[in-house]
């Protein structure tokens, strides 16, 4: 009975504390957490390389970091030098071949990769000693070969033409050089003539200058000792020549005299990329470094930020919007506010971003905005404490940015303090919007019509216009963009008319190709079958069917094995407008297919025909002289992803009067993947199993 009463006594006394509670208000922020953070040990050579060692014994593992802080390098007419030094060292040294170096790495189930100016390894510890030795001998005495160099050269290249048509690249080249200058390490970017330039004695000499040890860091995280991370570093690392990297000058970037477009003519964008930035002047030991990053994750720092709420959520502009912040204790870094948008509302997200940094500036951020980014900076430092990686990178900061001991420990102190007035003097001090620059990589026929009328704040934002090299340039001329008497019917009827005729085209009922390429050591094959109203494309790999898609009827899917995938319904009604024997049979019925212009292709001009979808945007490049098509290129655009694709089409043969393409390359990843027609066959026995 007595504790039947205790527990009514109880229920009621709790019950009465629930019904104070005021749940409409955020509860009070607690004071922040002590921080207890451990200190990692040093000790330096006297070459100059200093070594961290923070020992953490739950696993037995163990990871190893090389940096080498130096100040930005000017690579000038051989940009591409640094990349190239980082792709060939670790492939072996002078005392051990490059197969031997990698066959004992994957032996010990360890692993070891170099930058230019860096190397990592991690391995249980019990091979720790072994995996430092490897790791010390192909950093001191690395083994350059000329075979290597020219294969890796080439894989750069590759690289480079890959990036020429890709919208995203071009546009994230444009904003450093812009911001900075080519003539600035942060504004150069790599070219095929820079790259042409490079021979291996400048990868040797780049080596020399830069991978020294007068701004190395050595630092050793897992399951080891100071005292054997001491002797075996010494032991290691005392051969590396003690040196200092040769110092240069270089200009000092500025920001535009006044808020401005700088508008790169991308043709074949099927979006806009935008960014809006300025340049800062932040280190991480400046006192107003932390409400800097408080206020850049309040603007654009997640899915809860304003852009993000602004330009997807409300507007339904982009897929996301996000800003972000740099610091730099040798120079000026940038602030920079991006979306990748629709053409049609490029103009209207220009002014909503610009609206939204402008907003930071002039208005006090909401109690419930502070809290947030409070929180989220508060649970990222907290879970971060939980790797022993956090406590070395922390003191590696400490070493090379010049900050206080303490700086760790009295974070979160320094992070609850903050007003909503500090982040707006932040704000105030680090974004702009009467000088920043506006940089476009879009397609300009679609887009500048609206951006040529674009104001803020009662101002009109002037546009200027730079080629893909971001060098200046005059506005583009599309007024002759679609010859006269030149129409999507005409390039098709020239098309048909090219591989064989319209007549002998049409009397086609069926069809079956069959390409095969090689990429990554595997053989890849596309079986593709066609009918007025069917197609099954099924992709192999060394023989093993591995993916296909299906169309058939109101039926289309995709098929891995036994299981089938129904394709989502908008990319299922894009994918339709492609049926047919040809693409074109169904490409001149489509109401949508649009005339584009022309672009070179291969050196060649052609006929660009575009058919906009709400998934899938594909676009059907003709040769002006031949009719040939010589390129089909895509754009996915899905769950907020975007899948580029293109493929280059050369080489006709001809199978039963018709002209087929003999070689079709396309890009995998840096790869260039060149598949051969093995065989057309045309009036195939097509069965009903092939759509199954």
């Amino acid at each position: 009975m007595k504790r039947y009463i205790l527990t009514l006594f109880f229920g009621a006394l709790t019950l009465g504390m629930y019904a104070q509670v005021d749940r409409s208000k955020m509860p009070a922020s607690g004071p922040a957490p002590e921080i207890n953070l451990e200190q990692a040990q040093r000790f330096e050579l006297k070459n100059g390389l200093t070594v961290l060692v923070v020992e953490n014994h739950k696993l037995p593992r163990v990871a190893i970091q090389l940096t080498i802080d130096n100040p930005p390098i000017l690579e000038g007419e051989k940009a591409g030098v640094s990349s190239l030094t980082g792709s060939l060292l670790g492939k072996g040294s002078q005392n051990i071949s490059m197969d031997e170096f990698n066959e004992e790495v994957d032996f010990l189930g360890a692993s070891i990769n170099f930058g230019s100016q860096s190397a990592f390894a991690q391995s249980l510890s019990k091979y720790f000693p072994r995996i430092l030795e490897l790791m010390a001998d192909a950093a001191i005495h690395p083994n350059f070969t000329q075979e290597e160099f020219d294969k890796e050269k080439e894989k750069l290249l590759t690289s480079l033409k890959t990036e020429e048509k890709d919208v995203s690249s071009i546009a994230s080249r444009a904003q450093r050089a812009l911001a900075y200058g080519k003539g600035h390490p942060f504004g150069e970017f790599t070219t095929e003539e820079s790259v042409n330039r490079v021979t291996l004695f400048d990868v040797e000499e780049f080596y020399r200058n830069y991978f020294v040890p007068a701004n190395a860091y050595l630092v050793v995280i897992g399951d080891v000792t100071y005292d054997q991370v001491k002797e075996l570093a010494s032991e290691y690392f005392t051969p590396w020549t003690k040196a200092s990297p040769p110092s240069f000058s270089y200009g000092t970037p500025k920001d535009a005299q006044y808020t401005q477009v700088n508008f790169v003519d991308m043709p074949n964008a099927v979006q806009s990329e935008i960014t809006v930035q300025n340049l800062v002047n932040l280190q991480m030991k400046d006192p107003d470094y932390l409400a800097a990053l408080v206020a850049n994750r309040i603007l654009g720092g997640g899915a809860e930020a304003r852009l993000f709420l602004n330009l997807r959520e409300d507007k339904g502009y982009t897929y996301g919007s996000y800003s972000r912040i740099g610091s730099d204790k040798y120079g000026p870094s940038r602030f920079s506010a991006s979306a990748s948008v629709r053409n049609m509302v490029t103009d209207s997200s220009v002014v909503e971003i610009l609206k939204e940094i402008d907003r930071m500036r002039t208005q006090p951020v909401s109690d419930k905005e502070l809290e947030i980014a409070k929180a989220k900076y508060t649970g990222s430092f907290v879970l971060a404490l939980e790797q022993p990686s956090t406590v070395a990178r922390y003191a590696l900061n400490i070493e090379t940015q010049d900050l206080p001991s303490d700086y760790y420990k009295t974070y979160l102190e320094r992070l609850n303090a903050l007003t909503k007035e500090d982040i707006q003097q932040a704000a105030q001090k680090y974004f702009d919007t009467d000088n920043a620059r506006v940089v476009i990589a879009g397609k300009g026929s679609e887009v500048l019509e609206n951006l040529e009328t674009l104001q803020f704040n009662g101002k009109a934002v002037p546009i200027k216009f730079y080629d893909k090299m971001v060098e200046p340039a005059e506005k583009p001329d599309y007024s002759a963009a679609v010859p006269e008497g030149v129409s999507v019917q005409s390039v098709v009827d020239a098309y048909f008319k090219a591989i064989g005729g319209k007549e002998k085209v049409g009397q086609i009922e069926s069809l079956k190709l069959v390409y095969e390429g090689t990429a990554m050591g595997a053989t890849l094959k596309t079986e593709e079958l066609r009918t007025a109203d069917r197609f099954a494309q099924t992709t192999y790999m060394n023989n093993s069917p591995m993916m296909g898609v299906i169309a058939k009827g109101d039926e289309l899917y995709m098929k891995q094995g036994p299981n089938k995938m129904p394709l989502p319904e908008p990319m299922k009604q894009d994918m339709q407008q492609t049926l047919g024997i040809f693409a074109e049979q169904a490409l001149v019925a489509n109401p949508q297919a649009k005339l584009a212009g022309t672009e070179e292709v291969d050196g060649r001009p052609a006929y660009r025909i575009d058919i906009p979808g709400q998934v899938v945007q594909a676009s059907y490049f003709y040769d002006v002289e031949t009719g040939l098509k010589v390129k089909e290129a895509s754009v996915i655009n899905m769950n907020g992803q975007t899948q580029n694709q293109e493929i280059l089409i050369k080489d006709y043969q001809e199978v039963d009067g018709i002209l087929f393409p003999s070689v079709k390359v396309q890009a995998m990843g840096p790869q260039q993947v060149e598949s051969k027609l093995l065989e057309a066959v045309v009036n195939y026995q097509v069965q009903d199993s092939d759509f199954d």
